[in-house]
């Protein structure tokens, strides 16, 4: 067996750049976060964690991202299914219509969340008779996130179903299978890992989401703070400890979030 050729000096260099770049970018951040939330102690660090706003904040980012996640991978798969299978009128129109939620600032999608469900809105005066409150509730939270994580898994999912293509399909189908039995044992162990990173990013995106949020929650606080809303509530308020241990705890559920994803891509590939 030939071993590896010897990495030059070149190759080397630019490897320790890229550590030392990653650990001013990445690993510095989170040790200063940790840092600050722990300065006090761990007893005033879990004390912090408890207090019933923060409590609330973590169960409904928790809440928000268990719903929109799975709905944003159905859309998303479903979407990218119907722009690489199909061939039809409006199909750019469609492509460009996933992309504009990325195209859109945040606080202009709360704004016009805002200006279609709040009470002086475009449907709010007829939902208001029903008794249907949408703004400044969780549900506005979680439709505004819905809308800002759209993209993300048809953007993962169209590039990589293109590239496949549709000869394996094709064969499935050939070969008497139905169209679910097609999907279940053909495209989907095709785009899993396609999948999966769609559902990382949307996932990230709505844990840390802050600014359409903002607009459409009213930071109410004990019933409306998302994490990020109340890590700037309570820095607000001076409570810088107190704040930092609510990031801790949104850094914490990120870096557990990327070690299930690879835990499951090692799995896979053992």
């Amino acid at each position: 067996m030939v071993g590896a050729p010897p990495r030059s000096a070149g190759s080397i260099l630019l490897i320790l750049l890229a550590f030392v770049f990653a650990g001013i970018a990445l690993l510095a951040p989170l040790a200063l976060i940790f840092s600050f939330a722990l300065r006090e102690g761990l007893g005033a660090y879990f004390a912090a964690i408890f207090e019933p706003g923060t409590l609330h904040a973590i169960f409904l980012t928790v809440v928000t991202a268990i719903i929109v996640v799975p709905i944003n991978m159905f859309v998303g798969a479903a979407l990218a299914w119907l722009v690489t299978r199909f061939t039809f009128r409006g199909q750019q129109l469609l492509v460009a219509v996933i992309e504009l939620p990325a195209a859109i600032s945040p606080i202009v999608a709360g704004v016009v969340y805002l200006f279609l469900y709040g009470n002086q809105g475009l449907l709010g005066p007829i939902l208001q008779p029903l008794g249907l409150q949408i703004m400044f509730t969780p549900l506005a939270i979680v439709l505004v996130s819905l809308f800002v994580t759209a993209p993300y898994v048809a953007r993962e999912l169209i590039p990589l179903m293109r590239q496949q293509g549709t000869e394996d399909e094709e064969a499935a189908l050939s070969l008497g299978a139905n169209g679910w039995q097609m999907f279940w044992h053909v495209t989907l162990p095709n785009i899993r890992w396609g999948l999966v990173y769609g559902a990382v990013l949307t996932n990230a995106r709505v844990m840390g989401e802050f600014g359409a949020v903002s607009v459409v929650s009213g930071s109410i606080r004990g019933q409306t703070n998302t994490l990020p809303l109340q890590i700037n509530l309570l820095f607000n308020d001076f409570n810088i400890a107190g704040s930092f241990a609510a990031a801790s705890t949104l850094a914490l559920i990120a870096v557990v979030t990327l070690l299930i994803k690879s835990s499951l891509e090692a799995n896979v590939r053992g």
